[in-house]
């Protein structure tokens, strides 16, 4: 398994959490690892464009789209998961993502922000990502989201969690592609249990 190096600030706490999970775990930017690898992760924290620009430095769109054609898994984190929708919008400024979700990243509707903290999610029927972590609270971190609008496609998974009034999506499962807003690896035996289903699909569907 291949954790995407592009300069993220939560690369090595992935890693580690990958590692105690039962993964074995590379850290790279080598594109051909990372688009052969039975699993690959995206995490990613701050600013939409900025994880962007850091993706594109390492030939990350690329990899991302031969991974799926290839039928190889992803897992996105946080601002990884963020860059796998449209479309960033911060502060005014738009930044294009990768595009496999529809929909937009926007402020939160919520106070206070950032969204800090432990929060519960309310899973989606059927999910495998959430398997016995339904009544968990997982660890967020971040002042943007998605709220998924009428052409959500109907074979992807939303799971979703609520802050300040907002309810916004806080993980996705489409096929061979997962992703959390919330940061699986800040998030204990829970987040734990997590990383350990999707390991075990990955002999499935690699």
């Amino acid at each position: 398994m291949a954790v995407l190096d592009y300069g993220s600030g939560n690369l090595h706490s992935a890693t580690r959490a990958l590692a105690a999970a039962g993964a074995d775990v590379v850290l790279t930017a080598d594109p051909e690892l990372c688009r052969d690898a039975d699993g690959l992760v995206v995490p990613g924290v701050g600013a939409f464009a900025a994880c962007m620009a850091g993706l594109s430095a390492v030939g990350g769109r690329e990899i991302v789209a031969q991974r799926l054609a290839d039928g190889r898994p992803l897992l996105g984190i946080c601002v990884g998961h963020q860059v796998l929708f449209d479309l960033g919008v911060e502060h005014g400024a738009q930044a294009i993502g990768l595009g496999l979700f529809p929909g937009v990243v926007e402020e939160l509707v919520a106070t206070p922000l950032p969204h800090m903290g432990w929060n519960t999610v309310e899973a989606a029927p059927g999910s495998r990502m959430f398997a016995g972590v339904e009544s968990a609270r997982f660890y967020f971190v971040h002042s943007y989201g998605v709220h998924p609008g009428p052409d959500w496609p109907a074979d992807a998974l939303a799971s979703f969690s609520e802050h300040g009034g907002d309810r916004f999506l806080a993980a996705v499962e489409r096929g061979i592609v997962w992703s959390t807003q919330f940061h699986p690896e800040k998030s204990g035996e829970a987040g734990a249990r997590l990383l350990r289903n999707w390991i075990a699909t990955l002999g499935e569907t690699a």
